[in-house]
């Protein structure tokens, strides 16, 4: 049985702090908050969680992108729990588009990020794993990679012109698409 965790939100200290290692993914613990994650980033119609934002300090995150109310144009993938990831490579192409953040509720930002990524990371049953992303789900790899080393998305706004609030967000842009 999953439990919902608290989302972190924006000044607390663990945003801001590298996350350590998993050591034994086949913790009891380990994969409760694995379980935990995939059901809480389900419940909060995020497309990607990691460990720092329920207040876990491990290198861990969910990418699961899918549509729904905050990305309705998103891909629909199965939620992959991803631990001790690494973006391996990417392209020289960065695009910039819209990112929004479960800890940083209410806000959008204009965030500059590789295009095409190839990634290793272990999965939750111990098998390492390798992939490549592009476009969106690339986003949100780099998103959550980038909490793991506690920064957040609004360190990489370019132009403080570039951010809006989610009600603008929804207003501009997911009405157009419909």
């Amino acid at each position: 049985m999953s439990t919902l965790l608290q989302v972190a939100q924006l000044g607390q200290p663990i945003l801001r702090q590298k996350s350590k290692p998993v050591a034994n993914i086949k913790d009891k613990k380990i994969q409760e908050l694995i379980g935990d994650l995939l059901a809480t980033v389900m419940d909060v119609n995020g497309v990607g969680i990691a460990a720092p934002q329920v207040y876990q300090p491990y290198r861990i995150f969910i990418v699961a992108s899918h549509p729904n109310p905050r990305y309705p144009n998103a891909p629909e993938m199965e939620p992959t729990p991803m631990i001790n990831p690494k973006l391996v490579s990417h392209n020289k192409v960065i695009k910039k588009d819209w990112e929004g953040c479960l800890s940083i509720p209410g806000i959008r930002g204009l965030i500059p990020r590789f295009t095409e990524i190839k990634v290793e990371y272990t999965d939750r049953n111990s098998k390492k794993q390798t992939a490549s992303y592009t476009d969106f789900v690339a986003r949100i790899f780099q998103h959550e990679l980038d909490h793991l080393e506690g920064t957040v998305f609004l360190d990489r706004v370019e132009n403080i012109k570039e951010i809006i609030t989610e009600k603008e967000y929804q207003r501009l842009f997911v009405k157009r698409t419909k």
